[in-house]
């Protein structure tokens, strides 16, 4: 399906549209692309490829994450589209299983294709003799995009029950959510009280760290983070209380993970991200009333609706574009990858590093970004069970994918991709001419 043109989609821009919201979610899926591009410091030494990320390696790095860490606004647009989005079904009488499919449709069809590629690609390389611990790496590094997806969705699956508890609680309802979200990390990370730890009891905090700036998206869009007073308190208190947490408490400075520290923000996801969310989203409230004025010019607008047109195509395949790259440069003999990170030299090579990139990206999305023209979804709902059990194969398999690749260290596991592609087939899709491109 094709797209309408750029000047078609600005001029059909309702006037009550918050251009914000759209130029936020564009810009944090570029600042993702951009961070991933830049903490790759891969190496070739004596004729073997050194995988490593700057942050492991240069601790003045660390710092930089609080800005370059963009998840949580993601996660705050999120929620002010989703609220949006649910009230308006809500009042027109639609159901929840109705509005769920076309969420989960709009998130999951674009990852298919990625997760076939992998597949084959893993599949062929396997049995061709290539180690399983090599195709582990790179299809893990591929995929670690998918991460971020599972959590999405899963945070979107219950919109409508977090968009009650604001509309009931308010403010108290982002308190609490920050309170469990800390409790979670004490029995994780077994602090206090809390003996040894329960590690895997932190990955709630995907749900309720994640689902709290989510939230936060719900008061941005009713209003009650309106006014310079209120925006700048949001941020004192966010980065204010992450300060502390770094400060006094085992948590890192490095919002990102990094290999040399137990510790790690993202992975799972801590109440540090929560916080961090909150003072984001204070700072970019305050440049609120510029950015709309920007917005209101041609270029920007366009531009914004350009990159939210294959917004989720330039997310997933980013890195596979540079697992390729690295994979041909690799077969020149290593070219470009001898230079140590972080020398003059390393530096002097990221604009063609850069140009490499973003052409093998721009080719992926020209290739696959017309399935993520998803059309308007006039089909009568669906019985409930068919989107839960989507959103389950699609969480499940894309989280068990973000964390081991497609082949584990006991080799292949082909049926893992297929969870999440029988999660998109089983909602089916509209066959409406009507595509929306600008994002919900």
């Amino acid at each position: 399906m094709s797209l309408p043109s750029l000047d078609a989609l600005a001029a059909a821009t309702p006037a009550s549209r918050n251009r914000y919201v759209d130029f936020l979610r564009a810009l944090a899926i570029l600042v993702v692309a951009c961070g991933h591009w830049l903490l790759a410091a891969v190496v070739v030494r004596d004729g073997q490829l050194i995988p490593n990320a700057l942050l492991n390696i240069a601790s003045w790095t660390h710092p930089l994450t609080w800005v370059f860490q963009v998840m949580p606004i993601f996660f705050f647009v999120g929620g002010y589209a989703n609220a949006l989005s649910w009230r308006s079904a809500r009042a027109k009488g639609g159901s929840y299983a109705g509005w769920l499919r076309a969420r989960i449709l709009r998130l999951g069809t674009p990852v298919v294709p990625l997760l076939l590629v992998w597949l084959v690609i893993c599949t062929a390389a396997y049995l061709g003799g290539v180690p399983a611990t090599t195709l582990r790496t790179a299809s893990q590094v591929a995929l670690v995009p998918t991460w971020f997806l599972a959590a999405y969705v899963l945070v979107v699956a219950t919109t409508p029950w977090a968009l009650t508890l604001w509309e009931r609680f308010g403010w108290w309802a982002i308190a609490a959510g920050l309170a469990l979200g800390a409790l979670i990390d004490a029995i994780s990370l077994g602090a206090g009280p809390f003996g040894e730890g329960v590690f895997a009891i932190g990955f709630l905090n995907y749900l309720v760290v994640w689902g709290v700036v989510h939230q936060l998206g719900f008061a941005w869009r009713d209003g009650r983070l309106d006014g310079a007073v209120r925006r700048a308190a949001l941020a004192a208190i966010g980065f204010g209380v992450l300060g502390i947490l770094v400060w006094l408490l085992p948590y890192p400075v490095s919002m990102i993970g990094v290999d040399t520290i137990a510790v790690n923000n993202s992975y799972p996801t801590r109440v540090t991200l929560g916080f961090l969310g909150l003072g984001q989203a204070g700072i970019l409230l305050l440049l609120e009333p510029w950015a709309q004025s920007w917005l209101q010019r041609e270029r920007p607008w366009k531009a914004t609706i350009l990159v939210n047109a294959r917004i989720m195509t330039l997310y997933l395949w980013h890195l596979t574009a540079m697992v390729l790259v690295i994979g041909l440069l690799l077969l020149l003999g290593g070219l470009g990858l001898h230079a140590e990170p972080l020398t003059g030299t390393w530096w002097a090579l990221r604009p063609l590093w850069y140009a490499l990139l973003i052409g093998v990206t721009v080719g992926f999305i020209r290739i696959w970004g017309r399935i993520e023209s998803i059309p308007r979804d006039d089909r009568p709902p669906p019985p409930l069970w068919r989107p839960l059990v989507a959103t389950v194969l699609l969480c499940g398999g894309l989280g068990v994918m973000a964390a081991q690749g497609i082949v584990s260290s006991a080799g292949l596991r082909w049926w893992w991709p297929l969870l999440p592609i029988a999660g998109v087939a089983l909602l089916g899709r509209p066959s409406s001419s009507q595509p929306s491109v600008q994002g919900d």
